[in-house]
């Protein structure tokens, strides 16, 4: 087992004491004050308590760093050191129905070299609450389910593979191209699933759980961590252009080798096609 670092365990402290929290509060779901920020875009007391536990968990360890988080926005640190980008509660809307398939994503992303923006991120942390589950990488030092290494699926035919996505719904993402891809995919898989929370499903992904994964219109925050899992677990993520890049979210799609380079040709192939 890799010995964990100072940073993993900053990270998973945060999350596990905003992860006792949402436990309380899924226990009592129907009680909590929900609002709408847009169609199907729901934002809960709990989603919002959840990020302000683990930024001031974070803020308290590493003061001089900046945030990205999905409630609150962008808060700058010192331009020269890293920042975190948070997901208090990815897969909200699971919340609310009382559907136990939800996590916390934390992530760490360094400066750009050049300073031109944003660089690596270096270590990431998925975590699920309700089956307190540790997912974590860093950078060139592996993936982990809490001290277990993590490797990406062996498989490597379409027709053996179970595929994670991403369901298109009211406001997000295009329906049209979804279905063209769905329709040259579907029936070369062993089975496609919706859970509904990208950061679980990528952190799958690495688990071995999921062969594969596609999606698109995510923000930085579902996809930061989950991306660093599965390289670090030795697969392979790219947008639909091919382009590996430190995060993945406009879109993703990840797999082990054989089966990234199949997914991208099928999907690049449909998109192409329509």
């Amino acid at each position: 087992m890799a010995a964990i670092t100072g940073l993993v365990r900053v990270m998973e402290r945060a999350a596990r004491k905003a992860g006792t929290r949402l436990r309380r509060d899924f226990g009592e779901v129907e009680h909590l004050q929900v609002s709408r920020k847009g169609p199907s875009d729901f934002v809960s007391k709990a989603d919002r308590n959840a990020e302000r536990t683990i930024y001031e968990e974070l803020r308290l360890a590493r003061p001089d760093w900046g945030f990205l988080m999905e409630e609150s926005g962008t808060i700058e640190g010192d331009p020269n050191k890293p920042r975190w980008i948070i997901d208090p509660l990815d897969g909200t809307t699971n919340f609310l129905h009382g559907i136990p398939h939800f996590a916390i994503s934390i992530a760490v992303q360094e400066p750009a070299l050049d300073g031109s923006g944003w660089g690596d991120v270096i270590a990431g942390l998925v975590y699920q609450p309700i089956t307190d589950e540790s997912f974590w990488a860093e950078k060139t030092r592996g993936a982990w389910l809490q001290d277990r290494r993590l490797r990406v699926s062996a498989r490597r035919h379409l027709e053996d593979a179970l595929i994670g996505t991403g369901i298109p719904f009211a406001g997000h993402g295009d329906g049209t191209e979804w279905i063209r891809i769905y329709q040259d995919l579907g029936p070369r898989v062993a089975g496609i699933r919706r859970n509904g929370a990208a950061a679980l499903d990528l952190a799958w992904v690495a688990a071995g759980r999921f062969d594969g994964f596609w999606e698109t219109d995510l923000q930085l925050w579902d996809s930061a961590a989950g991306c660093l899992l599965v390289r670090e677990a030795g697969g392979f993520v790219s947008d639909f252009r091919g382009r590996s890049l430190p995060i993945c979210a406009e879109s993703v799609v990840a797999g082990n080798d054989a089966l990234h380079s199949k997914l991208h040709k099928l999907i690049a192939g449909a998109i192409k096609a329509g």
